[in-house]
């Protein structure tokens, strides 16, 4: 080789390793064959007209629009199936606006955000500051940065899910048999607001840009059990994660091997329990792109009567009856995301394939697979929108849920709206005592339970 054609490949090469994408020659990847089959009977879609209904009788003449979770529901193939009486209306897709605030920070910070890497080999988004970190997704790192959306996706700065208004998660099995927990949280997003009149940075948080607080106040026996999370700007830092054990009345950090445990006796795990569709942070994961489709999901202005279990469930299943709204066609994009090999021993799950709405940047749908690629579990998340003061009406992390474990033939739903149809308070609305920093932020907040 002369010393030419020596330099120009050493040009290249240096180049590609300073934008090469996250995706290394040395992790193989194949989509669970399931994925496999449902993204190229899904490559031509073509519209699916407001007024259909979808039953058990005419679901195969729709199919291209679901999930495939949600195909697996209606063809019966397992223990969880479709009742009888199933029926989902297509409505128009309404599209509301992201907050001001955060489409201006994303305009302001987006272009000069990019895919970074750690010499752990852990990624993270360089030179993020607020807002959405990748605008327009694309190359070869867009199942990256489509998380990296997901994660920083707008949010209130506060929510609060009230003492004298619990959200309300239930657990059924293949008996039938119902027990029933309500759940009081507040998330805090303490970094990278967006939000009018809120710090951007609040200065108590120190590194900290996200905390999630969440108490059992039934049943009894579990009363007062509090979890802890707090979430480090540093990409290298994993979540600080804290139980208070009313037992022992003291509080004990988790292991990160906890971030597998279930959630408040839930089919949920911590990794699961954000409601924008996962909580696993972005240095520890790779996300391919599966590509973008148009997808059948049921969200912002439903109804707000999903607190009574199992009355306004349609049961068995534990999915929305007709009564709750109208489902929308949404454009999402389709990404599997998956530990990095180097800390994917032991984790529990093999692959997450996330239905992301393509606007609001919240899972909609998501098939969980288990470390062999078997399909594990199904989740169905509806955002609901609200009136969040000085934002508008906007899509915000407040949901109904339900989790299928096909292996398991266990299930959990989850409401965040109360047997008398009140749902959470956002930012000032919430009452005072739920902005208490160092109360509901702080691992030494926790100790404070009793008092």
């Amino acid at each position: 080789m002369n010393v030419r054609r020596l330099a120009f490949v050493l040009a290249v090469a240096l180049a590609w390793g300073l934008t090469a994408p996250i995706v290394r020659a040395d992790e193989s990847y194949d989509p669970p064959a399931p994925m496999q089959q449902w993204l190229t009977e899904t490559a031509n879609q073509g519209t699916l007209a407001p007024g259909t209904t979808i039953t058990t009788a005419n679901w195969q003449q729709y199919k291209q629009f679901m999930p495939y979770g949600m195909q697996t529901l209606f063809e019966g193939k397992y223990f969880w199936k479709m009742p009888p009486d199933v029926a989902m209306t297509v409505g128009p897709t309404v599209v509301l606006p992201l907050p001001k605030t955060y489409v201006e920070a994303s305009e302001k910070y987006g272009a000069q955000t990019s895919v970074g890497s750690t010499p752990a080999g852990h990624h993270f988004v360089n030179g993020y500051v607020a807002g959405e970190p990748f605008p327009n997704p694309q190359d070869l790192d867009k199942g990256y940065k489509v998380l990296a959306d997901v994660w920083f996706s707008y949010v209130p700065n506060l929510y609060a899910q009230q003492f004298d208004h619990p959200g309300v998660s239930c657990t059924q099995d293949r008996f039938g048999s119902v027990a029933c927990s309500k759940i009081t949280w507040i998330y805090r997003q303490v970094g990278y607001n967006t939000d009018p009149d809120v710090p951007q940075n609040l200065p108590e948080a120190g590194n900290a840009w996200f905390t999630e607080w969440f108490m059992v106040m039934e049943p009894e026996q579990s009363k007062y059990t509090t979890n802890l999370t707090v979430f480090s700007k540093d990409p290298e830092k994993p979540e600080d994660d804290y139980v208070f054990v009313p037992a022992l009345r003291r509080s004990l950090r988790l292991a990160v091997s906890a971030r597998c445990a279930p959630a408040a006796g839930s089919d949920f795990v911590l990794d699961d329990y954000k409601t924008v569709g996962f909580n696993g942070g972005l240095a520890l994961f790779r996300a391919r792109d599966l590509g973008v489709r148009k997808v059948l999901a049921l969200v912002d202005d439903y109804t707000m009567e999903t607190g009574k279990f199992p009355d306004d469930w349609d049961m068995p299943l534990g999915f929305p009856k007709p009564s709750w709204g109208k489902w929308q066609v949404r454009a999402d994009d389709i990404i599997d995301v998956r530990r990095i090999p180097s800390e994917n021993a032991g984790y529990c799950y093999g692959s997450r394939v996330m239905y992301v709405d393509s606007h609001f940047h919240y899972a909609t749908w998501i098939d969980i697979y288990d470390s062999n690629l078997a399909l594990w579990k199904m989740f169905w998340l509806g955002p609901r929108a609200a009136d969040v003061t000085g934002v508008g009406h906007v899509t915000t992390n407040s949901t109904s849920a339900s989790v299928w474990d096909i292996q398991n033939d266990h299930m959990t739903f989850l409401s965040t709206v109360d047997e008398h149809g009140v749902g959470p308070k956002f930012n000032s609305d919430a009452p005072p005592e739920y902005h208490d920093y160092t109360k509901y932020s702080s691992p030494s907040g926790l100790m404070e339970i009793f008092r």
